[in-house]
């Protein structure tokens, strides 16, 4: 197996949520074979803004995808979790 880079957009439930404070929480909830890339703060529409977060993937674990969306989806104030881009490297 190989490994994979993949992006994720975090949506948050509404404009009050502290975005910084989601990526703070990124490294503490990511699965075994999940590596933190980069991140940033987007803008979306009507002030709205959204996290996009990159990853390294090791996809010995075929199952590492699930987990990793289901720990995303854990953090207080998402709504959210798509997979925008994936690609192996």
């Amino acid at each position: 197996m190989g490994q994979i880079a993949a992006a994720y957009d975090l949506m948050p439930e509404s404009t009050e949520v502290d975005l910084e404070n989601v990526i703070s929480q990124l490294s503490g909830i990511l699965p075994e074979g999940v590596q933190l890339l980069e991140t940033s703060i987007k803008p979306v529409a009507f002030g709205l803004m959204k996290v996009n977060a990159g990853f390294l993937i090791d996809d010995t674990d075929e199952e590492v995808g699930g987990k990793l969306e289901s720990a995303l989806q854990s953090i207080a104030g998402i709504e959210n979790v798509e997979c925008v881009s994936n690609t192996v490297v």
